[in-house]
């Protein structure tokens, strides 16, 4: 071999060397790219339409979702529906929740290319014996860049309801199942009478909405979550695991709701100021707070939990008023929330409606003052 023949081949064996390798990417899409391999990547990778058809509520038989990633700060705020968390700091410790068939595949994410907390779990769990283990290494930061449906922990929720924080909680049970039991806070719309209860989500379409049922084996909040996006909102996350999981760890007596007890007011029909706030923050699952002005005013401010029904469509959407708990009509005055008791009244008397004989200022944020009438 001659000293050029040589020198083309040195050149040829260190380019290779200096390039860096590649694995590729099981391939469900027509866009999907190689990703150039860091050290210390897991050998075998997949991209986001891999994971998505693995994503399923019920979970799908034979595949644990794995979010490598930190607890309080990363999985409770939003993880991938049916997703077990299992940070990688405390994967020795948390070793039990893995599956105890070696073949169930096992798909790891975390915080993106970058992120190495899920490839080091997933050869953790090759060393325990898994034969099916794979990466999603473009992680959560892709899944949300695609759009990709989000789900929160009990914790999350909990921390959400403790700061006072502006959401929309929705039960999607039966009524009659929900009736024994429900998440603090909490509005009941069965899945099945959601076209019948449209008018009771809010009206900013940016609002957090947040549906959960009856566990990991129900539809009904999936179901429901999607019929809210399908009408424009944007910020819907689901909690999977539902009431059974948040009752085993608060306990049933924590989410049993009381009956409300509203003082009259002066005018007829109408409830006093103090009883209204005292029970708006004990329980405000217990009523219905209906904000009967106009839907530009009600977008411009009203009070967080409250949801929109103009007086002048009230009488053709008098139906959807619900006769299993008080209905409280606001308004900025007490002029249409007055006419809209009366209408109940004389429309459909079995709803226990009253209204609020107040000067109400709206802040814009949820937040509001009301001065009762003199």
């Amino acid at each position: 071999m001659n000293t050029k023949r040589i020198t083309l081949l040195a050149a040829i064996i260190a380019g290779l060397a200096a390039t860096p390798l590649v694995y590729p990417v099981v391939a469900h899409g027509a866009d999907t790219a190689a990703i150039q391999v860091k050290e210390g990547y897991y050998k075998t990778l997949v991209d986001y339409d891999y994971v998505r058809q693995n994503v399923e509520i019920p979970p799908k038989k034979g595949v644990m979702i794995i979010d490598s990633r930190p607890a309080a700060r990363q999985y409770d705020p939003g993880h991938i529906p049916g997703a077990v968390n299992i940070p990688d700091s405390q994967f020795d410790k948390q070793v039990a929740k893995l599956p105890s068939d070696k073949s169930t595949l096992l798909l790891f994410y975390c915080g993106g290319l970058e992120c190495m907390l899920s490839h080091n779990s997933a050869a953790k769990a090759e060393k325990l014996g898994y034969t099916n283990i794979k990466v999603y290494a473009a992680g959560m930061p892709d899944w949300k860049a695609r759009g990709g449906r989000m789900s929160v922990s009990a914790a999350h929720i909990k921390k959400l309801i403790a700061d006072k924080a502006s959401l929309v909680l929705i039960d999607a049970r039966p009524k009659r199942v929900a009736d024994k039991g429900m998440i603090p806070g909490a509005l009941n719309i069965s899945d099945t009478e959601f076209d019948k209860n449209i008018a009771r989500l809010p009206a900013d379409k940016a609002a957090l909405l947040i549906y959960y049922c009856g566990g990991l084996e129900c539809v009904l909040s999936e179901k429901s979550a999607e019929k809210a996006r399908q009408l424009g909102y944007t910020n819907v996350l689901t909690y999977p695991p539902g009431y059974p999981e948040w009752e085993k760890l608060h306990g049933a007596a924590a989410v049993a709701a009381a009956a409300p007890v509203l003082a009259a007011g002066k005018e007829k029909g109408s409830v006093s100021v103090a009883s209204f706030e005292k029970i708006w923050k004990e329980n405000p699952a217990s009523v219905m707070l209906v904000d009967v002005r106009d839907a530009k005013e009600f977008a411009q401010g009203t009070i967080t939990g409250a949801v929109n029904l103009p007086i002048n469509d009230l009488e053709k959407k008098i139906g959807t008023l619900p006769t299993d708990k008080p209905v409280i009509f606001i308004c900025g005055t007490g002029a249409r929330s007055g006419e809209a008791f009366d209408m109940v009244q004389l429309l459909r008397p079995e709803v226990k409606a009253s209204f609020i004989d107040a000067d109400i200022k709206f802040d814009g944020n949820g937040a509001y003052r009301m001065a009762e009438k003199k």
